[in-house]
């Protein structure tokens, strides 16, 4: 009996054989995957990419990009943490976790990964309100990014600064006032100029801003003063609702600078963004003074979460721009078909990203906001103590730095 019961046993544990051969088989393809995440996959492909269109310039940003399988997997997976995390931020905004404007970057991944991923961690970045993209690429974990967007203590600025202003060591935030950091760019790049530190600053705005009078000023300014400053528009087509081709007589924005030369450059890939700013941050490094980028790019979101986005476009011009020009898309099939990497392990990062943002909006929902009386507090850098104006005069905080 004892004998029966043992080999009954035996039999259910191994199972049937086609199960065992089933399982055998799953065993197999798993080592065999195992075995081509280290050992057959090509360590680096050349790409053919889309040539600038130049101005004022004889030469452009090269049209062949090599990119390694640790570059690629890089840029894949910090694109698709920012995608995830404006999904999420918008997820949190209809809930009404996160309050008052907030702008999404999906969409335009390419221009700031392509960008972080060309220059210097000692180079200097300003942007506009559309700002959480660039915050996260110039190094700020998610979990600062939306504990910041939620008022949060643990923001990366103290949950006092919200959607539109971020910062960290050299990046100088998002602005609220349309096209204000366009100036504080100049200034920024003249500050770098004046150290002799051989420093460029990167200064964004979007087509919407590109009117603005303050910004040809500064164009002035740079290419008298030949500030090491690289102007760069992000035209995503649409200032607010308004379409580019409504908004101003020439979307030409590259040319915009006039006697500053200029480069349009396609915003939905990352690795012609990564290669134009490469070339602009080395004219800006020989002394050559300013130049201008176009990155041409496209927002799934609307101007901003109180824009629903389709009333003066259409669903379906959305969907064409998702189904041919998406940025996350283009590398994952260049890095598949060029045998940088597995659809397996993509999908292993898109698994492990999700996990990081749903961890991160848990922090962002728990932690506490601030108190009351560190409203004052951080106005100045490395100021001694003093005393701030409350909501009314009998109220007094103290600032710390």
């Amino acid at each position: 009996m004892r004998k029966m019961l043992l080999a009954a046993l035996s039999r259910v544990l191994q199972g049937p054989a086609g199960a065992t051969a089933a399982a055998a088989g799953r065993t197999a393809s798993r080592v065999m995957v195992a075995s081509r995440n280290y050992a057959d996959f090509a360590s680096e492909a050349t790409f053919e990419i889309k040539k600038c269109d130049l101005h004022r310039l004889e030469e452009g940003p090269s049209t062949t990009a090599v990119m390694t399988r640790e570059e690629g997997l890089h840029y894949y997976k910090t694109m698709q943490t920012i995608r995830r995390m404006e999904l999420k931020s918008d997820q949190l905004y209809k809930q009404k976790i996160i309050r008052g404007f907030c702008h999404l970057y999906d969409g335009q991944e390419a221009c700031c990964v392509g960008l972080e991923v060309a220059i210097k961690p000692t180079d200097h970045v300003i942007t506009a309100y559309r700002v959480h993209g660039f915050t996260y690429a110039r190094g700020v974990p998610v979990r600062e990014i939306l504990a910041e967007l939620t008022g949060r203590k643990g923001g990366c600025v103290k949950g006092k600064g919200g959607s539109m202003h971020m910062y960290t060591k050299n990046f100088y935030g998002g602005n609220g006032i349309v096209g204000a950091q366009v100036p504080l760019g100049a200034g920024i790049a003249l500050a770098c100029k004046y150290f002799g530190k051989n420093e460029v600053c990167f200064t964004l705005y979007g087509d919407g801003a590109a009117n603005q009078g303050q910004i040809f000023e500064t164009y002035n300014m740079a290419a008298l003063w030949k500030l090491p400053c690289v102007f760069i528009c992000e035209n995503n087509r649409y200032g607010m609702g308004t379409s580019v081709e409504r908004a101003a007589a020439s979307t030409d924005y590259y040319k915009r600078g006039d006697f500053i030369p200029g480069l349009r450059v396609d915003g939905m890939d990352v690795l012609c963004v990564r290669e134009a700013t490469k070339f602009a941050a080395e004219h800006c490094r020989a002394g050559k003074g300013p130049i201008l980028m176009e990155l041409q790019t496209y927002r799934y979101h609307g101007h901003s979460m109180s824009d629903p986005g389709i009333s003066y476009r259409t669903r379906e011009e959305i969907q064409e721009v998702r189904s041919k020009s998406d940025p996350i898309t283009l590398l994952k099939d260049r890095m598949v078909n060029n045998n940088l990497a597995s659809i397996e392990e993509l999908k292993e990062i898109d698994v492990a990203v999700r996990k990081e943002i749903e961890e991160a909006a848990q922090f962002a929902t728990t932690d506490p906001e601030p108190p009351l009386e560190e409203l004052g507090n951080h106005i100045y850098f490395n100021e001694p103590p003093f005393e701030v104006r409350g909501p009314n005069q009998w109220i007094r905080y103290k600032s710390v730095s």
